[in-house]
């Protein structure tokens, strides 16, 4: 069970070895079962923080009109404003 507070980084650091350890396959059936329902627990729970960044940076880049501008993330953390 994912212990509370638990920060978006900890659970995908968390999740990766959860990966890590299934694929090596060594885990007995039962262990690696629990192992996957831990994994998709963490899934879900990275999956909504995202949803939830997402819709914050939509809020900041809402112009005062009220329209959207939608500006990706590049690599390199540059943006880029797209142009209509």
């Amino acid at each position: 069970m994912m212990a509370k507070k638990k920060t978006f980084e900890e659970s995908m650091k968390q999740l990766e070895q959860i990966v890590k350890e299934l694929e090596d396959g060594d885990l007995p059936l039962e262990e690696a079962l629990k192992k996957f329902e831990e994994g998709v627990a963490l899934s879900k729970f990275c999956s909504q923080k995202l949803d939830e960044t997402e819709k914050k940076v939509s809020i900041l880049l809402k112009e005062p009109n009220g329209r959207i501008s939608e500006t990706p993330f590049l690599s390199g953390d540059a943006l880029v404003k797209e142009e209509d």
